[in-house]
């Protein structure tokens, strides 16, 4: 029901503007125009209770006096009436409504008071609302021709789908992709996104078979899951492509946290993080975006990420190799057969090898044989052709053959005609047989690798959450007692071991002492050497208060340390409550790393990887995914962090039991699963071991929050 009546916003049999006025410089009159002239299929009625008509066109006073049905009403109204206005279209049986009047919660106070009004009165007839505080939507299919905004014009047609959050980007992007000769399928601008929203939006775009590639610029989300789980359904169901630009810092980012976990989630990498787990390439910036977006919308996607780079000149083409080698691409090696037909056709002075340098006096029957045997050449999965003008060099000609080669290889080729007008008659006939053209190689390789990275995200097969049998009652019950007349728990090492104990990670044989006459026979049950920490519900951070001694081997040092502990916290913390200090075995060492976790309130639970020990917030080496999560994002998040090539072992140390870790990940991302109740949690350090010997948990903490009632 939603992406049909969505589409009945999209494609309208008839619409009503609403606020239509013969005004100039008026958004009423903006609108209006921009239906009438822009070549709208169905039937156009302005609603004006002050005119009798609009651009020479009979008016209605009202929705109702009109004699027929109405699909689509955009309101251009003061915000205190559109309430009203929606109401009657209520009752006219009107299908949606775009509602382009500003005025509502953007500039809180009594708009927030209007906006839920107006939420309420279209649930109460089931009315779609795009808007308020939008610029409208364009829907560019030949059967409907609708520019139901205020832009300026009706934009070029093409595969591309644009939503987004902010209108007056969207005149912007309107106007930059003019000059760039991008089309578009669709073009939504959502505002305040008070009832129709991104995730809706990207439903209805999944189905659209004139939309290949889906463009967004966002400000929040509006459910992290349901936008997760739409996203893979678009990227690797429907095999379209997603790229996004998210501005802004999440609320909870500025907040205090109990874990390290906390106060790194807030950052903008967990906004990075879950973009990549749904497939969705982020981008920097509008240009970044269409730079992308050309290449996803007019190229096919590469097999692999060996690269071919074709230049008349050599410096180019050792920009366009560095770029490519930082982007993680890979310089093809040409056969010996293209090498050999490569030198048959170019002067001796000519490199053969890749990047192929056909010489700056370059005829463009010597470009079109170099980039035809280069495509051709089973070792390459995608082609960079570059141009840089010179006298002698038929910069159009050189353009014409690129299509022609291109027909039929089934791998991208892309170009940098660099600069701009010199080459504009070439890079302008590029544009029209859909090669994309960049002025510098640098952000051609870009594009090419944005490309790679979607074609790799494809061939992901392993896509389940892998479940574990575990003591799952136990670790409820226990969460149950320490929440029992508490809003939350802070829960100490031991008792956050007992819960991860249920869930099947290796935790360390360990003792609470309350007292020191009780350290000799602690020692004895554990054996030396061991660790000891101050449990405190009042001190979180047990190094920064002394309350940590390691590798004690003796009775005697036990005892010291008991009382060295104590003593330290209670400086620390005068009024800190001191439940005891945990005796644990002392794990012989390895290469810490960290696991976390922190239930964020748009996206639920999130888990977090990285290197570990004391300087975690300092080096920010972490990614983060959210939960449940597939076993390969397990997989992919131990590869991202930097320090991952310590994991694989350097300098003759042997490689870490990375397996061991995917193993605590998936375990991790079930108990968030299946207990609300954890807010925050850290194990840090989790010490890895050799590969095949596992690993073990050296300390660990969680956070309890009662889960807060729908």
């Amino acid at each position: 029901m939603s992406v049909k009546n969505i589409e009945s916003i999209m494609s309208p049999g008839s619409i009503a503007v609403v606020g239509a006025t013969n005004r100039p410089g008026s958004v009423g009159l903006a609108v209006f125009r921009n239906i009438l002239c822009g070549g709208y299929q169905g039937i156009l009625y302005p609603v004006n209770p002050k005119a009798k008509s609009v651009q020479s066109i009979k008016a209605y006073p009202a929705l109702m006096d009109i004699p027929d049905e109405v699909d689509l009403a955009v309101i251009i109204v003061p915000a205190d009436a559109v309430a009203s206005v929606v109401e009657e279209a209520g009752k006219k049986k009107v299908k949606g409504v775009v509602v382009i009047t500003a005025g509502f919660k953007e500039g809180g106070g009594h708009g927030v008071e209007l906006e839920n009004h107006l939420k309420e009165t279209a649930s109460k007839y089931g009315i779609r609302m795009v808007g308020p505080n939008c610029l409208g939507v364009i829907n560019n299919n030949e059967s409907v021709r609708m520019n139901a905004s205020f832009a300026t014009k009706m934009p070029k047609t093409g595969n591309i789908a644009f939503i987004s959050q902010s209108g007056a980007l969207c005149t912007a992007v309107l106007d930059y992709a003019e000059g760039r000769s991008v089309g578009f399928s669709k073009f939504i601008s959502f505002g305040n996104k008070s009832d129709v929203n991104e995730i809706d939006l990207l439903r209805y775009l999944k189905d659209d078979p004139d939309t290949d590639v889906i463009l967004m610029y966002l400000e929040d989300i509006t459910n992290g899951r349901e936008f997760l789980e739409t996203a893979r359904e678009i990227i690797w169901d429907a095999g379209k492509p997603m790229l996004a630009i998210k501005s802004g810092r999440s609320a909870e980012g500025a907040r205090a946290a109990a874990s390290h976990t906390g106060s790194l989630a807030g950052s903008d990498n967990a906004y990075d993080a879950i973009f990549l787990q749904s497939g969705i390439l982020r981008v920097e910036g509008v240009n970044e975006l269409f730079n992308y977006a050309v290449g996803f919308s007019q190229q096919p996607i590469p097999k692999g990420n060996r690269i071919a780079i074709i230049t008349n000149a050599g410096g180019p083409g050792i920009m366009a190799t560095d770029a490519a080698i930082r982007h993680n691409l890979k310089i093809a090696t040409l056969s010996e057969k293209t090498g050999q037909k490569l030198k048959e056709i170019l002067p001796p002075t000519a490199s053969i090898n890749n990047p192929v340098d056909v010489i700056g006096d370059a005829t463009h029957e010597r470009y079109e044989a170099s980039v035809q045997h280069v495509l051709m050449d089973e070792n390459v999965d995608g082609v960079i052709v570059i141009l840089s003008p010179q006298a002698m060099t038929d910069i159009l000609e050189t353009a014409k053959i690129v299509p022609r080669v291109a027909q039929g290889a089934e791998k991208p080729l892309l170009c940098s005609f660099m600069g701009t007008v010199d080459v504009s008659s070439g890079t302008k006939y590029l544009a029209e047989h859909n090669i994309p053209n960049y002025p510098f190689p640098e952000a051609a390789v870009r594009t090419m690798a944005s490309m790679v990275r979607y074609g790799d995200l494809l061939k992901l097969k392993k896509r389940q959450v892998r479940s574990m049998t575990v003591e799952r009652n136990t670790a409820a019950a226990i969460i149950r007692q320490k929440l029992t007349g508490r809003d939350s728990y802070y829960m100490s090492e031991k008792d956050a071991n007992e819960v991860l104990a249920c869930y099947g990670f290796p935790v360390l044989k360990s003792a609470l002492i309350r007292d020191i006459s009780r350290v000799a026979d602690a020692a004895d049950e554990i054996g030396f050497p061991v660790a000891m920490k101050i449990l405190s519900q009042d001190i979180v951070h047990k190094f920064d208060a002394g309350g940590v001694q390691l590798k004690i081997k003796t009775k005697e040092k036990a005892q010291e340390a008991f009382e060295t502990i104590i003593e330290n916290a209670k400086k620390f913390n005068p009024s800190a409550k001191i439940d005891g200090v945990l005796m644990e075995k002392m794990a012989r060492g390895g290469v810490e790393v960290i696991l976390g976790a922190v239930r964020d309130p748009i996206f639920g639970p999130i888990c977090m990887f990285g290197l570990g020990g004391t300087f975690v917030e300092a080096l920010k080496d972490v990614t983060f995914r959210l939960a449940p999560m597939w076993e390969v994002s397990a997989e992919i998040m131990i590869r991202t962090i930097k320090a991952y090539n310590v994991l694989k072992g350097v300098r003759g140390a042997p490689p870490s039991d990375i397996d061991s870790i995917k193993d605590c990940l998936c375990r991790l991302s079930q108990m968030l699963c299946d207990h609300q109740e954890i807010a925050e949690l850290d194990i840090n350090p989790l010490i890895v071991y050799p590969e095949g010997d596992g690993c073990v948990v050296a300390d660990s903490r969680i956070l309890l929050k009662k889960p807060v009632e729908p």
